[in-house]
């Protein structure tokens, strides 16, 4: 049980948005070039494939790190254009309200803007953004993502020192805020731009527009791509948006078969070597790849149109027991191993259920009255902000009914200890050792005068260096001296 919560559950959290990457790459090619769906799948996990199969984890840092000027160069044009197209600021919050499809239901508020579409933080009941769930409840999804999420530690682990993770970190943080301009300013022009298509309300009206019967607001930021940009930028942009795709695709590929291969598999095998670990996680890579690709037409199902609602909600499910662990062991001495694994526990199972009761029962569509019970129509951050504080209550009352953690486990590993200097029990002190050639006497010299360590076959070649390298680099290991 101790493997499954500690291993599998970050895996669980990463694979929506492996289908979410997938599905969202599929409509962008789907609206660009009129592919089919599962064909634009394939071609984009076939692009993926040669920077994570092949290449590991540096050659994701570096194929990120030049996708991100493509990727704000060409995001940023699309909002100049778009602004120029709609006509200005001022121009979009008109337009935006004036924004209701031709074709819709008679007698019914289906097309029809929100009334708080230009308001962030809004009615704490009455919305389906309220303000109190928005800070209470997406923010420990928040503090998974950028403080326990695999994904995320790999990069600053990866950094080549202290100051340099910390320099990439603030960095994200402050493009963080980008976003807002490049894509959801840019999705509300579109729907400005061409309410028929992005506000599509009839079912067959939404399959002319996108292929999906339920909406097409997924399709919004592709509609707007296409239809203000001249035929040669189009690809460009193309370009752009694989990516962006790609870079969140190769970090998880890579990061998921990290986290297998490493923690899972010797679990099974402890005496598997370097080869078999290596061939075990390009395998499960692949497993990765069908499973989200199976997961696609139940994503069609239950994403009701709007596929970055469909990820907040999974996330909200199962991102605050890991979130609530991470601080209560941060902040709290007394926390332990088992108050940690039956928060973790506990969490997951209240999560699960509300994850399986929300995929069970879709929302209705504009013109069908509630049906669902009180438990899922409870907002899905109002649900994340409950089910932190279940998790953190757990964590408080088993950590107290059991022993607590040793004394030396707990210096620098809280904030509170985190300067102490005292040396662990699992600590060896720092000794430097200084040994000459002359004091050394080789175990395999013998009396003959002969070092027998040596082969005789010499150093390798230079020719044989390079092939080591090139199988090295192949297989994703990296020497480092």
């Amino acid at each position: 049980m101790y493997i499954i919560l500690k291993k599998i559950f970050p895996l669980s959290i990463n694979s929506p948005v492996i289908q979410v990457d997938l599905y969202t790459g599929a409509i962008f090619i789907n609206q660009a070039l009129k592919w089919d769906i599962y064909g634009s799948m394939l071609a984009l996990l076939a692009l993926t494939a040669l920077f994570t199969v092949t290449g590991g984890l540096a050659a994701v840092i570096y194929s990120d790190t030049l996708q991100l000027f493509i990727m704000l160069s060409g995001a940023f044009f699309i909002m100049f254009k778009a602004f120029q197209e709609v006509g200005g600021y001022e121009a979009l919050q008109y337009r935006y309200m004036q924004a209701v499809p031709k074709l819709t239901y008679e007698n019914t508020s289906c097309g029809l803007p929100r009334d708080d579409s230009w308001i962030m933080l809004r009615h704490p009941v009455n919305s389906d953004l309220p303000w109190p769930a928005f800070l209470l409840g997406q923010t420990p999804a928040s503090i998974w993502y950028w403080c326990a999420d695999q994904v995320m530690i790999q990069r600053a682990l990866a950094a080549k020192s202290l100051s340099h993770a910390k320099g990439g970190t603030v960095f994200a943080a402050y493009i963080k805020i980008l976003p807002f301009f490049l894509f959801l300013i840019p999705g509300m022009i579109s729907r400005a731009l061409y309410p028929d298509d992005v506000a599509c309300v009839l079912p067959e009206e939404c399959m002319r527009a996108c292929g999906s019967k339920s909406s097409c607001f997924n399709s919004a930021y592709p509609r707007l791509l296409v239809g203000i940009l001249p035929p040669g930028f189009k690809g460009i942009m193309l370009a752009v948006i694989l990516a962006a795709l790609m870079s969140d695709l190769t970090s998880i590929f890579n990061s998921a078969s990290a986290m297998f291969t490493l923690d899972l598999w010797p679990c099974l095998r402890p005496k598997a070597g370097i080869k078999e670990l290596l061939i075990v996680g390009k395998v499960f890579s692949i497993i990765v790849v069908a499973l989200s690709v199976a997961w696609v037409p139940i994503i069609e199902r239950v994403q009701s149109g709007q596929l970055f609602v469909y990820i907040q909600r999974v996330g909200a499910y199962l991102a605050p027991p890991i979130a609530a662990v991470y601080l209560m062991a941060i902040f709290w001495k007394r926390m332990n191993e088992k108050g940690a694994f039956w928060a973790l526990m506990v969490g997951l199972f209240v999560g699960l259920i509300r994850l399986v009761l929300d995929f069970s029962h879709p929302p209705p569509s504009c013109k069908e009255d509630e049906y669902r019970p009180l438990v899922i129509r409870l907002n899905f951050m109002y649900f994340a902000m409950i089910l932190f504080w279940i998790t953190m209550l757990t964590a408080v009352v088993v950590s107290l009914f059991t022993e607590p953690p040793e004394n030396f486990r707990i210096i620098r590993t809280t904030y509170s200890t985190r300067l102490e200097e005292k040396l662990r029990d699992d600590e060896q002190p720092d000794l430097t050792v200084e040994i000459t050639l002359d004091e050394t006497v080789s175990p395999m010299t013998q009396d003959d005068g002969k070092d027998h360590n040596r082969s005789d076959m010499g150093e390798p070649s230079s020719e044989g260096q390079k092939v080591l390298h090139v199988a090295l680099w192949a297989t994703s290991v990296t020497t480092q001296h």
